[in-house]
């Protein structure tokens, strides 16, 4: 084997690029394991977290770190932190005024008084007797009061109600004086009264009035007053001549009619008078007018007979309308005192009565049977005759009502006077 030449410079260079490249590998041999030895050593990586939890956790903006200067910090403008111009203030709200409906105008109070003054005169100078200023209340006065508002046909049954009112007042220790017992008369009359003087409802076209009462009560007179009241009120209506078994009736409805300038149906003498109401209907539907006032035949209360015509009759309207009438009036004479109540019982059991028209109340010294009436049968009084003038059918009004008829004497006294100084 020939033995290399040390001394010659290829052979040198030969042996010296063979160094260089053991030594690279050596150098990337020691690198490779120093990274694998790394790797093992270092901490396994966290499993990723669920949906779930990475949905609920808040993420949290860390800001960027701002140098500190030394300047004072500046207060923060509305302009700074919103874009543009700033907002116009909100407008002040303003709440709606509260509408307040009109006062209800004052009764005719004169007229109540007027209508009343037979009545009060029978019965408040004698219970201005009773409660005498100089006299102790006590049980004993009871028995008196009795006698007084029996005898002004106020009726048993009310007369008790109210002595029982009475009775537990004193009981209780609030009769102390004469006005503490008017005022407890007053009081209870006030309940008696609370249904009265609501209105007649005009909801439907046209609006069917039926008048009921026996002879003589006023009835046609009723009618020409109330047709007067609702041309006024600028309605437009009709009168049914119901009444064919009274010549005079219709004749007496047709001078209102032409009076009021309304038109008058009827039918023949001695026609049935619930043919000429259903015609009245069909006219007053065709038409489209606001009411029908319908006048029936007067009949005696205690005639059966004449009392299954007049339910009849009750049929034949609701036939006509497609329901009952919308108002069934019956019409009272004050002057008749306890036998009215009876009246308006037997009626009531003929037709579905909803008001009380009572006439005459200034005639008579029996307007106390105002407060029998709706105490008994809870038929509430719309209307009150006091005159023969046509404004003298009045609105039924229970504080004038009341007011009129239980006037303490010394209050007539000082009524008196003013009048007499005007």
């Amino acid at each position: 084997m020939e033995s290399l030449d040390l001394n010659n410079p290829t052979v040198l260079g030969a042996i010296a690029a063979v160094a260089a490249l053991i030594l690279i590998g050596i150098i990337i041999g020691f690198v490779r394991a120093r990274k694998k030895r790394s790797a093992l050593e270092a901490p396994a990586p966290a499993p990723p977290e669920p949906e779930a939890l990475q949905e609920e956790r808040p993420k949290i903006e860390v800001p960027e770190a701002r140098e500190a200067t030394a300047e004072p910090t500046q207060p923060i403008q509305i302009e700074d932190l919103v874009p543009g111009p700033a907002p116009e203030p909100l407008p002040t709200l303003i709440p709606e005024p509260t509408v307040v409906p009109p006062p209800r105008p004052p009764a005719d109070l004169s007229a109540f008084r007027s209508g009343l003054r037979s009545t009060r005169g029978n019965l408040i100078s004698r219970l201005a007797g009773v409660f005498r200023k100089d006299r102790e209340l006590d049980a004993s006065i009871l028995d008196e009061v009795e006698e007084v508002l029996i005898t002004a046909d106020v009726g048993v049954h009310t007369t008790q109600r109210i002595l029982q009112a009475l009775r537990a007042k004193l009981s209780n220790g609030e009769l102390g004086s004469a006005e503490d017992a008017w005022e407890a008369i007053r009081e209870e009359s006030r309940s008696i009264l609370a249904s009265s003087g609501g209105g007649l409802a005009i909801d439907h076209k046209p609006t069917v009035i039926l008048v009921v009462g026996v002879n003589g009560v006023g009835k046609t007179t009723t009618i020409g007053k109330l047709a007067s009241r609702f041309d006024r009120q600028n309605k437009s209506f009709l009168l049914a001549a119901g009444d064919t078994f009274r010549a005079a009736a219709v004749t007496q409805l047709e001078v209102w009619g032409r009076r009021v300038g309304c038109e008058v149906v009827k039918g023949k003498d001695r026609a049935d008078p619930g043919s000429v109401i259903f015609d009245a209907i069909q006219k007053a539907k065709d038409e489209n007018l606001d009411i029908v006032i319908a006048d029936t035949a007067g009949r005696l209360h205690t005639k059966v007979p004449l009392m299954d015509e007049l339910k009849k009759l009750g049929r034949t309207v609701e036939k006509a309308l497609g329901r009952p009438a919308d108002h069934v009036l019956l019409v009272l004479d004050a002057t008749t005192g306890q036998n009215a109540i009876q009246q308006a019982q037997l009626f009531k059991d003929a037709l579905p009565v909803s008001g009380i028209v009572l006439t005459k109340l200034d005639g008579t010294a029996k307007g106390g049977v105002i407060l029998g009436i709706v105490d008994r049968h809870e038929v509430p009084v719309e209307f009150i005759g006091v005159g023969e003038r046509v404004e003298d059918l009045k609105a039924f009004d229970t504080e004038s009502f009341l007011e009129a008829l239980f006037e303490a004497p010394e209050d007539l006294e000082s009524s008196a006077e003013a009048a007499n100084a005007s």
